[in-house]
């Protein structure tokens, strides 16, 4: 990989634009990159510190650009001189651009100017799958949508085309598809022979890298009549990322390409680590919102209104076809420890202080404030459908069932409290809406890559159904599904897998209301 440097004063001066710190209170340090072939700084301070510390952040996001934290940097080292150099290690990081931080006594405070370099892959250009399909279009509706982000290899010069296809789409050097599909009057169909309501353009799209590689791949978008919703079916998915995704080796790719082919509209995305939501919706052209800390969620419609964060979940407002079709969704990342499971399987607890400790988790409080939150667009789920997505971290009370007693290291009936309430609350379980026997249908998330328990030798790991979608309104649900990609080796062999996670996925896809304008 090589690592391009770019002149930091250009960075520099948009923060100070933006106000990211007063022209007075500008940093008297330095930094640089000292070796144009490795993430090497060169730095300088007449305020040194043995905490003073060089992070290296996405540069889409996560850095401390007001001086305050934001996400854990990806990588860092201690810079304690009054000049010196820090190499930061590019084993794990991915191509892409990111921003170098020199900060003060093991806070967040600008020692210096921030310095942008960008790691770009070796070898031609590629995309993580031969055919695409994007988001729906409309008869006589202008419609754009980015594939810039999807291409792997090549550089900044890299160069899209279109080679064939519906002649009212076009496609930008810069990789941008637009046009506007014809109307029905200005299409010409034999006489006696019926539109279809679904419709389809067709476009193949090629990069060209500076080295003059090449890359084709074929595009589909969905064109829906001019009196017909644009978006009457809905993929839903909860997907659990693992530290990003980090733990695994090509994690950017192997995540864009399960997400291009899993047929996802929207996705909640939890241990996102306050930058993941945003790299991949910049990668794959998608709308997105991205939380401090675990949560994200990335859309192909438009994210109209965000409802922030509230005690481990966070809500946004996504508009499927503008005011026409909107639907809410809740995101969520319960609390992970004392682990309810282990209570019953490995220490033998009674129910009760096993819901007892579910409320010591933090799980019980923070469904009870992420449902009040929510209390409002439920009530009026009729008219905006709402979703409920996440990482429960408990299981659920439709699965431990008196069939299931075995299974359940010999208990049955437990009213696990972040499966009931939402229950109570006038959501419903799409999983278990669409496969009603857990025995037959167990849609166990945890865990693929832990068949034994973490640490021990030969005691098995308790598999459940942790991760859930729910909703409530005026949504049928079509299909249901856990998802694995491939065969993923257990940890600690798990470096190379194809599946980049140690939750399964769930992936729900409604129906919405029909309706003619």
């Amino acid at each position: 990989m090589r690592v391009r440097f770019l002149i930091p004063t250009v960075l520099t001066a948009l923060l100070l634009a933006l106000g990211a710190f007063p022209v007075s209170a500008a940093p008297q340090g330095t930094l640089s990159l000292a070796d144009g072939e490795e993430f090497t700084f060169a730095y300088s301070t007449p305020d040194p510190d043995p905490a003073n510390w060089i992070g290296l952040y996405r540069a889409s996001g996560g850095g401390p650009v007001d001086e305050e934290y934001v996400a854990p940097s990806l990588v860092w080292e201690y810079a304690p001189e009054a000049e010196g150099t820090v190499r930061l290690s590019a084993d794990s990081l991915e191509p892409g651009s990111y921003t170098a931080f020199y900060l003060a006594r093991d806070g967040y405070e600008w020692l210096s100017e921030p310095v942008e370099v960008e790691l770009a892959a070796e070898g031609p250009v590629s995309f993580p799958v031969e055919e695409v399909t994007l988001h729906n279009a409309r008869q006589g509706q202008p419609y754009e949508a980015s594939l810039g982000g999807l291409v792997s290899g090549g550089d900044s010069e890299t160069e899209f085309g279109k080679v064939s296809g519906d002649d009212w789409v076009q496609v930008s050097p810069e990789g941008t598809l637009s046009g506007t599909p014809r109307t029905s009057a200005e299409r010409q169909t034999p006489p006696g022979v019926s539109r279809p309501d679904r419709a389809s353009a067709r476009v193949t799209v090629e990069a060209t890298g500076s080295d003059g590689s090449t890359a084709r791949l074929a595009v589909t978008v969905p064109v829906r009549r001019h009196n017909q919703p644009l978006v009457d079916e809905l993929g839903v998915m909860s997907l659990n990322t693992w530290h990003g995704g980090t733990q695994i080796t090509g994690y950017h790719e192997k995540q864009v390409r399960f997400l291009l082919e899993s047929g996802a509209d929207v996705v909640g995305l939890q241990e996102t680590q306050g930058t993941h939501a945003t790299r991949l919706a910049e990668a794959l052209g998608w709308y997105h919102w991205q939380g401090s800390g675990s949560l994200g969620v990335i859309s192909r419609y438009p994210i109209a209104q965000e409802y922030g964060e509230v005690n481990a979940s966070g809500g946004v407002r996504i508009e499927l076809d503008g005011e026409e079709s909107q639907v809410n969704l809740w995101n969520v990342h319960l609390g992970y420890t004392p682990y309810g499971p282990y209570d019953f399987c490995f220490d033998g607890m009674d129910a009760e202080r096993v819901l007892e400790r579910e409320a010591e988790s933090g799980r019980t409080p923070q469904i009870t404030d992420t449902l009040a939150a929510m209390s409002d667009q439920v009530d009026a789920a009729d008219e905006v459908p709402v979703l409920l997505v996440g990482d429960f971290n408990a299981p659920s009370h439709l699965d431990w069932t008196e069939e299931l007693r075995e299974k359940n290291c010999g208990y049955a009936d437990v009213p696990w409290p972040t499966s009931v309430l939402p229950t109570e609350a006038g959501l419903t379980d799409s999983y278990r809406a669409a496969h009603p026997d857990p025995a037959a249908a167990p849609g166990n998330t945890w865990s693929p890559l832990y068949p034994f328990h973490e640490g021990s030798t030969g005691r098995e790991e308790p598999q459940d159904r942790i991760d859930f979608v729910y909703h409530a309104g005026d949504l049928t649900v079509l299909e249901s599904h856990d998802l694995v990609v491939g065969d993923p080796a257990p940890v600690p062999g798990h470096a190379d897998n194809e599946w980049t996670t140690d939750h399964a996925a769930v992936l729900t896809f409604y129906a919405l209301p029909s309706s003619t304008s």
